[in-house]
């Protein structure tokens, strides 16, 4: 029985690592075909991951992508369509956290930070949108973009003022992208996740007070663990599927109750 995103191609973008390898093996396991877009530096990793989706019978394909350049995104996207055919589904998961975030007191934030954080996890999500919405304008039928935001988007975190501005911003991205693009029968929306294991994040709490932080303001989760990719990738492969097909424009909360109280 074929999979509800079968034969559709998806950029993943991270999609290697973390919450980025769990949506690509749910989307996988639906019948999509993958691209794992990864930062250049990393792309021997992705195409690790590209050959163990095609041994379990998918089809993956690892692409080198720095998503902050326009060239490299129209690239990846032009590489994808000449491999699969068209680009149905963009998923904007790349972004600096945890380690790579490299948090810090507010008081203590430069330009050069700031810039690099919102770069990244802003400004590459509005590349990505905007060229994947011109190749699915051209080649007709509609499209479904996905990002990954976070609770972030909603609450302040303690000595990340930075990454909560750029997740914040993806808010207004995804309505004003949902808005305008659903006349091309384009679907926009976000993921949020709340506290989800990974082994960038895996000792965050560490990372937090040991650049400085109080540690007075982390929230407990009610479910009571840390959520998994693999719970993020399911919510996105529903958000890709045409299950979804009157869903745009919204932010979908996973965080095991964190925003609850």
């Amino acid at each position: 029985m074929a999979g509800r995103l079968h034969d559709k191609a998806v950029i993943i973008t991270g999609g290697a690592t973390g919450i980025g390898w769990g949506i690509t093996q749910c989307c996988a396991r639906d019948g999509a075909r993958v691209v794992l877009a990864q930062r250049p530096a990393d792309i021997q990793l992705a195409e690790e991951k590209a050959t163990e989706l095609q041994a379990a019978g998918h089809g993956g394909l690892a692409i080198g992508c720095d998503i902050t350049n326009r060239d490299q995104v129209r690239d990846m996207i032009a590489r994808t369509v000449s491999e699969f055919g068209r680009l149905d589904v963009m998923v904007n998961n790349a972004a600096l956290t945890g380690a790579s975030a490299e948090v810090r007191p507010f008081l203590d934030e430069t330009d050069e930070h700031w810039r690099k954080l919102i770069d990244v996890n802003l400004n590459g999500a509005f590349i990505c949108t905007q060229e994947a919405a011109f190749q699915m304008v051209r080649q007709g039928g509609g499209g479904s973009i996905i990002s990954i935001s976070s609770v972030a988007q909603f609450a302040a975190q303690e000595n990340a003022t930075p990454y909560c501005a750029a997740k914040a911003g993806l808010d207004g991205l995804n309505k004003g992208a949902a808005l305008e693009l659903a006349a091309h029968n384009i679907r926009v929306n976000l993921v949020a996740p709340g506290d989800i294991y990974t082994e960038a994040n895996a000792d965050i709490t560490e990372q937090v007070t040991s650049a400085g932080g109080t540690g007075r303001y982390f929230r407990h989760t009610p479910l009571g663990r840390r959520g998994k990719p693999s719970e993020i990738g399911a919510v996105v492969a529903f958000l890709a599927s045409d299950e979804a097909s009157f869903v745009t424009g919204a932010t979908w909360l996973v965080d095991g109750g964190f925003l609850s109280y």
